[in-house]
């Protein structure tokens, strides 16, 4: 059974970084991918960036690209994403999330995960 718990969310000016991370039981069981997708209030659902098992192949929404980095640690079965130079745009509910049948490559568009959390809120803001 997969459980994915957030942390790390918070409150944070333009140009603020913050890093959040996703405990998860059962991340490395037969996942494709796992990544960060998020939600704005009023706007559509976005894939964020997903990360390959073995960690080799990354892929990033194009919003995000140069400024967020995810990475994982399967000994830990945690995953990170550290976002740097955050906009206001930026704002959202992140969840952890995984896919099934799908390869995590680069293409600058993730899709909505197959599952996910309950999410950390990310505020930017002056």
């Amino acid at each position: 059974q997969l459980v994915l718990v957030e942390s790390g969310g918070g409150s944070v000016q333009p140009g603020g970084s913050l890093r959040l991370s996703c405990a998860g039981s059962g991340l490395t069981l037969g996942y494709d991918a796992i990544g960060w997708v998020r939600q704005a209030p009023g706007k559509e659902r976005e894939g964020v960036s997903c990360i390959s098992p073995s960690g080799d192949s990354t892929n990033y929404a194009d919003s995000v690209k140069g400024r967020f980095t995810i990475s994982r640690d399967n000994a830990k079965n945690t995953l990170y994403l550290q976002m740097n130079s955050l906009k206001p745009e930026d704002t959202a509910v992140y969840y952890c999330g995984a896919w099934e049948d799908y390869y995590c490559s680069r293409t600058g568009e993730v899709p909505w995960a197959d599952y996910w959390g309950q999410g950390t809120q990310v505020t930017v803001s002056s």
